[in-house]
């Protein structure tokens, strides 16, 4: 998964919390700062929110626009950022916050892959556990290669 559309530096870890905003403003901050998608995807983000909570369960959420702005999107890419101390999503408990910025059809591969490494409960253990990006940066990577 992670080859083309997440580098080291679109992964980050925070010993504290977030609030939800400052959270999605992060992920779409990244994914800006990869050249990824304009400035106005984190708009884009808050609009599918207000129709759809991106709370995905197991402590994740996968903040992502909505197909009107298909525009903002300028290539694919992730980022992944773990809050140790918690983002609540609308009343949820999330850890990570996944960012998603898919050209076409490639947001759906993408959503299937974090789907089936965050259904393993040991797998998000492992990821909760990572002590450095770097190492959360392999974890996320080694997804295609399992």
């Amino acid at each position: 998964m992670a080859g083309e559309v997440l580098s080291i530096g679109q992964v980050r870890i925070h010993r504290d919390g977030a609030s939800r905003d400052d959270a999605m403003r992060e992920a779409a901050g990244l994914l800006q700062a990869a050249g990824a998608v304009t400035d106005a995807y984190y708009d884009a983000m808050q609009a599918r929110e207000q129709t759809v909570s991106t709370y995905m369960g197991n402590e994740l959420a996968i903040p992502h626009g909505t197909n009107e702005t298909k525009d903002a999107i300028l290539a694919s890419a992730l980022s992944v950022v773990r809050y140790d101390g918690g983002v609540d999503w609308d009343g949820e408990p999330v850890t990570f916050v996944i960012g998603i910025a898919g050209r076409g059809d490639e947001h759906l591969e993408i959503l299937s892959q974090i789907a089936i490494l965050f259904s393993d409960e040991d797998d998000v253990a492992r990821l909760k556990a990572a002590a450095t990006p770097e190492e959360l940066f392999d974890l996320m990577s080694a997804v295609n290669d399992s």
